[in-house]
């Protein structure tokens, strides 16, 4: 992660799990807000999670030879790219209608979440295990 630009730094969460990913979205993000965070199922990838009400829609980023793609269901990814940052412009920038993810506009940003609310520090607790009831892949 230290080799990745500022936005991948800014949005990296870490290993926080897919509940608490989905609670920091709906409380402090917007239509399009995104974040990134350790895949729960699969080490060493990443998962994108984007909101797009009503839900918070997860897409697993992978490592291979030459650099970074979008997982696809087949498991077959797309395009690559050489950093996770360039992987996450790329899809900001690309138009609806080439992707088959949401528009990523807002990136929640972990060192803007203690602002949000003055007075009030942000706390988020990792979990470990147990079941979930979210259908995301991570």
């Amino acid at each position: 992660m230290d080799r990745e630009g500022t936005l991948v730094r800014s949005i990296y969460y870490g290993s926080i799990g897919s509940e608490a990913t989905e609670r920091l979205l709906e409380r402090f993000g917007h239509e399009g807000s995104f974040l990134l965070r350790d895949s729960e199922t699969l080490q060493g990838a990443y998962c994108l999670c984007v909101r797009k009400a009503p839900f918070v829609h997860t897409y697993r980023l992978m490592r291979f030879a030459d650099g970074w793609c979008l997982q696809q269901h087949s498991g077959v990814g797309l395009r690559g790219f050489g950093t996770l940052e360039a992987l996450i412009e790329g899809y900001r920038r690309a138009a609806a209608s080439d992707v088959r993810i949401p528009p990523l506009t807002v990136p929640l940003d972990k060192t803007q979440l203690q602002y949000i609310s003055p007075g009030q520090v942000f706390v988020y607790m990792e979990t470990c295990g147990g079941g979930s009831s979210s259908s995301s892949i991570c």
